[in-house]
């Protein structure tokens, strides 16, 4: 089974995905803060939901991905703050 932001999108506004992406959105912050930008496997990833609650957060605006050709746990972020377009 491959990963699909779509359907793992639904399964972020449950009461159990909000948990998640508040723990996910906090990682990342704390990320942020301390480098200025990361790798998904920096974050610990430990499932699709997680994966998907980075992506939702890229789809807000809320970070940047450097568009670059990789595993995914190579995936680099940043915050808009940050990245120069």
């Amino acid at each position: 089974m491959s990963y699909n932001y779509t359907a793992e999108k639904a399964n972020l506004f449950t009461p159990e995905g909000i948990k998640r992406v508040i723990k996910i959105r906090d990682m990342v912050n704390s990320h942020l803060k301390i480098s200025g930008a990361f790798r998904m496997q920096e974050l610990g990833i430990a499932s699709w939901e997680d994966m998907a609650v980075v992506d939702f957060m890229v789809e807000e605006g809320e970070l940047v991905e450097f568009s670059r050709n990789c595993w995914g746990q190579y995936r680099v972020f940043t915050s808009p703050q940050v990245h120069n377009y």
